[in-house]
């Protein structure tokens, strides 16, 4: 009989583990760069385009033999799509407009917090004390990072309209992290992602096409530019997403949850590495918040949700 309990962490598994949140802090930083260098809509665009194309090389024999679950499932392919790669994304590099990679780690590091506040208010889920105590630990350190450390600006409504743009991205995937459980489709990880890769490339499109002709926005293309969608279509979207998918499958799903939280310290580092900004206090006070409330929220008796991977 197959033994079905999480093993425990080896060293190859924590590499696995550890690369995900370095990939994902590192396309925050991509975005932060790129900045004035491609539209942020363009970005997202051509990301998860080549990331699709790729996708289609290695799965698209796959999604062909089960093209009749792509049809019959087409509507929570499509929510998942526009939810999980398009929209979410597509706000993370807008929001990296006016903010920084740092707080736009921070922030996301409170998506299980928003997964578990939407289970319960949407999706029936019991959420217990813990949960609610994880909840407001958690959202006090995003309130934090908004702030900048600085009570009066809630007061006065001070806020940086990227870290506003970040919330609303968080809330979303929690949104498609939801309909990802209950809908699962029963394709394969990479499979299932690229389905949704279609329709999320498709939901981007015209935004795109806005962004250009209507805003003038248009992309400088140039080494920087094409290193950069090489970076973004490659490693935080099909490579980190592999390794994310088979940890998971040999730990289970909490320990993953921890490792997740690492994103923040390595968009730190990337961020003062190539980008020279500087580490502020309440930039550590709310790491420790969000982390304490997802430790709070996660380590209970019952496990009421576990956390997805990012795309």
């Amino acid at each position: 009989m197959p033994d079905h309990h999480p093993r425990l962490l080896d060293p190859r598994t924590a590499v696995l583990l550890t690369l995900p949140p370095l990939f994902w802090a590192g396309n925050a930083v991509v975005g932060r760069l790129m900045v004035g260098q491609i539209p942020p809509l363009a970005l997202s665009f051509y990301r998860w385009f080549f990331a699709l194309a790729i996708a289609l090389l290695l799965v698209g024999p796959d999604l062909w033999r089960n093209r009749a679950v792509f049809f019959r499932r087409w509507k929570s392919i499509a929510i998942m799509g526009i939810l999980g790669v398009g929209s979410y994304n597509s706000l993370q590099y807008v929001a990296l407009e006016t903010t920084t990679p740092l707080n736009v780690s921070l922030i996301t590091s409170s998506a299980p917090v928003f997964i578990l506040l939407i289970g319960g208010a949407f999706y029936k889920q019991p959420v217990g004390r813990a949960q609610w105590i994880g909840a407001l630990l958690s959202i006090a350190g995003v309130a934090l990072v908004v702030a900048k450390g600085d009570v009066a600006h809630l007061a006065a409504l001070h806020f940086a309209a990227g870290d506003l743009i970040m919330l609303l991205a968080v809330f979303l995937w929690a949104i498609y992290t939801w309909e990802l459980r209950q809908r699962p489709l029963g394709l394969a990880p990479m499979t299932s992602l690229a389905a949704q890769m279609i329709w999320g490339v498709l939901s981007i499109l015209p935004f795109m096409l806005a962004e250009r002709w209507l805003g003038g926005q248009v992309t400088h293309w140039g080494p920087h530019v094409w290193a950069a969608l090489a970076y973004v279509a490659v490693l935080p979207s099909l490579l980190a997403y592999w390794c994310w998918g088979s940890a998971v499958g040999k730990v289970g799903a909490q320990i993953p949850a921890y490792f997740g939280n690492l994103a923040p310290l390595f968009a730190a580092i990337l961020s003062w590495l190539f980008l020279g900004e500087t580490i502020h206090w309440y930039h550590l006070w709310a790491a420790l918040l969000i982390f304490a409330g997802i430790h709070v929220a996660l380590n209970t008796r019952r496990q009421v949700v576990a956390l997805e991977q990012e795309l």
